[in-house]
């Protein structure tokens, strides 16, 4: 059997590859001008290559028992990872990805489609924002933010009133995650966790160690709840996992948020470029 090609295509936000994993079968990379946007494995999507979805996944795991499907919208598509392992892992789920480049979708559902038995995943093309703005009250379990234009996370998903958008559509006890990128000092991350908290009574942050203490750039996740988050469950399976992450609740998140404040609108901005090759690929 020949070997899968390489495919490339001019999207709206620019030029999008999709690479087949000659090491793993059905595995394929998706970027963005060069810049690794996903990860997926057709064989098997349980299976999570980049880190800050394997704690995406553990969040998901964490949420609810064992099976019980949930309810939920994400915003960035990409390549579906993270709404793929949740139909895997909770048949069920009711899923709505919301993707602001419509020629990307179409090539990633031309390429790598997701649609299956008891798979209900179901796409919009829209503006993340505007999307959440116009949600149903009360409708999710689960709001995944993962927009970034380019390397970026734009200034209009970063407010106060983006997250009060994002609460109004969660049901009691649902949780919002975030995933975006920031490095030394993390003034954009600080910020984040200020203008999160502002909104959700319980929070916690999920980053690699050496992150946290400054020393790198890297994928920082956000938690919130109106709820008690499940911070034990989570920790232990940050703990056991191959690319360990550190949980910082409570205090620790007092401490880093530090005298950050929460940011307006008309404060946002779009989180700091990458240092040049944090995430480029050849």
């Amino acid at each position: 059997m020949a070997e899968p090609l390489p495919v490339q295509r001019r999207v709206d936000l620019g030029v999008a590859k999709l690479m087949p994993d000659l090491d793993q079968d059905g595995g394929w990379l998706l970027t963005l001008d060069d810049t690794p946007q996903s990860y997926v494995d057709l064989g098997d999507p349980t299976h999570l290559e980049f880190e800050y979805t394997r704690r995406l996944g553990h969040l998901v795991d964490a949420l609810a028992p064992a099976g019980e499907p949930l309810d939920a919208l994400h915003l960035g598509g990409g390549a579906l990872t993270v709404p793929r392992y949740l139909a895997a892992t909770r048949p069920g789920s009711r899923q709505r990805v919301v993707e602001v480049d419509g020629p990307l979708l179409a090539l990633v559902e031309e390429r790598l489609p997701w649609q299956g038995p008891g798979v209900d995943i179901t796409t919009t093309v829209a503006d993340a924002r505007a999307a959440l703005a116009v949600a149903p009250a009360g409708s999710a379990d689960l709001v995944v933010a993962d927009v970034f234009h380019g390397s970026r996370t734009p200034a209009h998903l970063t407010s106060v009133e983006f997250l009060r958008h994002a609460a109004a559509v969660l049901r009691p006890g649902g949780c919002y995650a975030a995933n975006l990128a920031d490095g030394p000092p993390l003034a954009f991350a600080r910020a984040q966790a200020a203008t999160l908290r502002a909104v959700f009574p319980h929070t916690c942050l999920v980053a690699e160690p050496s992150v946290l203490r400054r020393r790198r750039y890297g994928n920082i996740l956000l938690i919130g709840s109106d709820r008690p988050l499940p911070v034990r469950e989570l920790s232990r399976l940050l703990a056991a996992d191959p690319f360990p992450a550190r949980l910082c609740d409570e205090d620790e998140l007092t401490t880093l948020v530090g005298r950050a404040r929460p940011v307006l609108d008309e404060q946002a901005e779009a989180s700091p470029p990458p240092p040049a090759g944090a995430f480029s690929v050849g």
